[in-house]
């Protein structure tokens, strides 16, 4: 069954060993030892993660010799950041109405307590 890209994504970022992984890709390429090394899974466990990552595009493997480095893409991580920011404005918006609900029944209490003896 395909899914889009954003699910795959998602999927990916669900996990925090695979999360981990792109953490320590931030810092630079690794090859699949390296990135296994911090973590007590198999290295064919490691590689699960990797392929899944792999599959929403968060990572690329390149081949010098031997030496088969993954780097992180971002592209696939922006994509969910423009996809969150709807979201971020609708409830920046909502808090902002909050805000000034709650100044304004603020400000009521206030002006009646002036008026009292």
């Amino acid at each position: 069954m395909a899914t889009d890209p954003l699910s795959d994504t998602l999927f990916a970022l669900a996990d925090p060993t695979r999360r981990a992984i792109l953490t320590r890709l931030a810092e630079g390429e690794a090859t699949v030892n390296e990135l296994a090394a911090p973590f007590d899974i198999s290295l064919p466990g490691v590689s699960k993660h990797l392929k899944v990552l792999e599959r929403a595009k968060l990572i690329s493997r390149g081949r010098n010799a031997q030496w088969r480095p993954c780097r992180l893409e971002t592209a696939p991580l922006q994509d969910v950041d423009g996809w969150l920011a709807d979201y971020r404005e609708l409830w920046e918006h909502r808090l902002d109405r909050l805000e000034t609900y709650l100044t304004t029944i603020q400000a009521n209490d206030d002006s009646k307590d002036r008026t009292k003896p």
